[in-house]
Order: C-alpha cells, then structure tokens, then sequence
C-alpha cells in the first residue's frame, strides 16, 4: 500500500522508522532484533536507508596506495523485501542520486516493482566522504528532482530507452514518492526561501509526501509547514524525530544536518554526568516533542531509530 493511502485512511496518528542496513558481515537478525519491540506499534511502512559506496586507501606490498572502493552497509532491497516477508509491513527503500546513472536506476526500480514495493523516497544523498561536493555519476541525476521526474516517468510507462512500447492504458508502475524537506533549510541552501522553492519543484515533478529532517523544536516544524503552505504545497508533511543520545552529537548534529539545538536541551544535556542521563534526557525531550505533534495532529511521526530501539519504544509507549 502507498504511503500517502495509509495516511489517507488513518483514524489517529501513525508512527514509522527509519532503519539503516547492517554493516558488511553482519546478519539480518540485526535488523530483526531492532524492529521486533517496535512492532507492537503496529507501523505502516518502514524506511530503509541506502548508503551509496566509498573509497578506501590500501597500502601495498611496496608501499604505493592503492584506491579501493567498498560499500559499508549493502543491502537495502534485499532488507526491504525481508521486512515485508516477516512483518507484512510496507517497506520503502531510499533511491539516491549518487553512485548511479539513470540506467541503474531505471533498473531498480524495476527490481522494485518485481518485489511489490509501491514506495521511494528519493534523495539527492551526500557527497563521497572523501570530496566536498556532490558529483553526479555520468549520465546520472545531478538533482533529487531529476530523479523524481524519471520515477514520475516511469509510472507514465516512460522507459529510458524508446524502442520500448510506451504503456498508456496500464502503466506496469505505481510508486508513491516521498522526498525530503528541511525546516531549518538544507546545509549547501544559501536561505530557507531558495530551499522551499526547489522543495516545491520536486512537488511540481510528482513528489506525494514530505518528510523532514530531524528537528528538535517543534517551532521549526510548524513554521516549515506554514511556509509550505503559503507557497501551495499541499502534500502531507511528516515530521521527523531521532532523540539525542549522546553529548557529542550537541557538535556533531549541528554541522552535520544544519540544525539548531535549543539552549534548555544543550545545558541539560551538559550537565549531565553519563552517558545513560544523557539518553534520558534525550528520550523525554523527544516525548514531550512527540505529544504535542500528536496533539497537533500530525498524521504520522517518522523515527530515525540509528539502532537504537530502546530509545524510540521508550518515547512511543509514553504517548501510543
């Protein structure tokens, strides 16, 4: 079932997650151990990162580096196709930009199709690690809105290659597609007002739904949607949650996802004296965020789990 179908017929609001596949070697039982508590929540779709590849220097025999190129957590059809099997849950993989041409991606999403996925959330994805800008493969998408105007395509029965019979009548497919909104603006956006207008463009290309980076004031939110607003997006905007967790992400989050942390949360977590207050005090300030969302009635609160169940069924059962 599509994302926005679930959002359409649910009665109160609905709480999904954000999983990341296991890093290389690891089993699925990794994945299956975060999600079982979460289950009792009854979720109706989960998200599955995707990490694109990286590049790695090996030092050869004599001496010389040697580039290599690795990816950490591969995976993420295979996790999606697990999930719905075990769970009977909607999973919705993410396609990026990165790492592949438009080919590759026309590929996918006929794998995609195949396996009775109906969701994407699609992402433009970060740079390599070891370069400071985003470089489009060849032949690849250089925008999350190219990209979303080629599923768009394709749920037309538009191939990349023409000698394949445009489907009019009976498109083979359907995908629902999310991308990602910023209510603090995008850290490479030069203002939050250059941010919404590319944001609308991926609304304008076909995006159904909005989901956010993480914030945590819900001010920024709220603001976010009333810009929205103003500027006739009318798609659901679903808010995104991750509780702070350690006193290192006070610096980290911030420069990583361009994100204010407000002052009372900073000089609480501050004070604490471990690393278990820290989380505690991360899990009630992600409650309080949670209910009043809930009280503004959102229709879905997405969690940025990052393997940390515990954390995100502590926050759920203080307000399911």
């Amino acid at each position: 079932m599509k994302v926005i179908e679930h959002i359409s017929k649910a009665k109160k609001t609905l709480f999904s997650f954000e999983i990341l596949p296991p890093l290389r070697g690891n089993d699925i039982k990794d994945i299956f151990s975060t999600l079982d508590p979460l289950m009792e929540f009854n979720p109706p779709f989960i998200d599955v990162t995707y990490h694109r590849e990286e590049f790695i220097y090996v030092e050869k025999d004599n001496g010389l580096l040697q580039r290599r190129k690795i990816s950490r957590r591969p995976g993420t059809v295979g996790i999606c196709a697990a999930i719905m099997n075990k769970y009977g849950v909607d999973a919705v993989p993410h396609l990026i930009c990165g790492g592949f041409n438009k080919q590759m991606t026309e590929n996918a999403l006929i794998d995609l199709n195949f396996l009775g996925i109906d969701n994407v959330l699609v992402l433009r994805g970060d740079p390599l690690k070891s370069e400071s800008n985003f470089f489009a493969k060849k032949d690849g998408h250089k925008y999350a809105v190219e990209l979303v105007e080629q599923v768009k395509d394709l749920n037309r029965g538009k191939y990349l290659d023409k000698t394949f019979v445009e489907r009019k009548e009976s498109p083979l497919f359907d995908f629902c597609i999310g991308v990602a909104g910023y209510p603090e603006k995008h850290l490479e956006a030069p203002n939050i007002e250059s941010d919404l207008f590319f944001l609308k463009k991926k609304i304008e290309a076909g995006a159904d739904y909005i989901v956010t980076q993480m914030f945590f004031d819900n001010k920024e939110y709220f603001s976010f949607v009333k810009k929205c607003r103003s500027e006739g997006v009318t798609v659901p905007i679903i808010p995104g949650i991750k509780p702070l967790s350690s006193k290192k992400q006070l610096n980290s989050l911030p420069s990583r996802f361009y994100l204010n942390i407000p002052h009372e949360l900073v000089k609480e977590v501050e004070k604490a004296k471990d690393k278990k207050v820290v989380s505690d005090i991360g899990i009630e300030w992600a409650i309080h965020q949670s209910k009043e969302l809930k009280n503004s009635g959102v229709e879905v609160i997405h969690y940025y789990t990052m393997d940390r169940p515990e954390n995100i069924y502590k926050i759920i059962q203080s307000i399911y």
